[in-house]
């Protein structure tokens, strides 16, 4: 595992394979949030004000695929809300997750995979930096559709460099045009991550979608 944070964020952007990026996070885990922060990440506070803006219950189940160290869980929690729960492949950033006290629970899972929930199990899903490069594929969001509820929304960030060239702009689109979402509202393209030295000119865009 490279030292740097410039090192990791190259390390994880370039695994060979979903185990090599799981053992990544692992070893991440520990100096992650230090590292995030010292680059401005932005997407948990971008995505902590999509939520507060349209998820008026503060009970609302609210799932955070790809949780992370649970950072955006922190913020919701700060914000009243209670009924939290997360998904991460790395055992590692599931640990830090836990270690805040904000989710009501905690699962491995891996996004692109069958997913335990129930269907329109959820109010709201979250996912913040997972559907970028070298990370989660088009496909999860089959299963993220099915487990939200009638009505509840889908509140996810994509990079810009693999909304068209990995298959996500045609995904969406076929899943709306099959009458399972329909957009809702996306931001401009902004960095994530504004303060890192290699990454400065990565954008991304947030996307809200409501579920039919």
């Amino acid at each position: 595992m490279s030292s740097g944070v410039e090192d990791r964020l190259a390390d994880v952007y370039h695994a060979a394979s979903q185990a090599e990026l799981v053992k990544t996070y692992d070893q991440w885990a520990a100096n992650y949030d230090a590292d995030m922060q010292s680059i401005g990440y932005v997407h948990p506070a971008v995505m902590a004000g999509l939520v507060s803006r349209l998820v008026a219950k503060t009970d609302a189940a609210i799932l955070d695929a790809g949780v992370g160290t649970g950072t955006i869980g922190s913020l919701l929690h700060i914000l009243g809300y209670s009924n939290l729960s997360g998904i991460d492949m790395s055992q590692g950033m599931l640990d830090r997750a836990r270690a805040r006290g904000a989710y009501k629970d905690l699962h491995i899972g891996v996004l692109g995979e069958a997913l335990s929930f129930k269907t329109g199990q959820f109010d709201a899903i979250v996912s913040t930096g997972t559907f970028t490069v070298g990370h989660a594929p088009a496909s999860a969001f089959d299963e993220l559709s099915r487990i939200t509820k009638p009505g509840g929304f889908l509140i996810f960030t994509i990079g810009v460099p693999v909304w068209s060239a990995a298959g996500f702009e045609d995904k969406l689109s076929a899943l709306c045009d099959a009458g399972l979402l329909k957009p809702l509202w996306k931001t401009a393209p902004y960095h994530p991550m504004p303060y890192s030295k290699t990454e400065s000119g990565f954008e991304a865009v947030a996307h809200i979608y409501q579920r039919c």
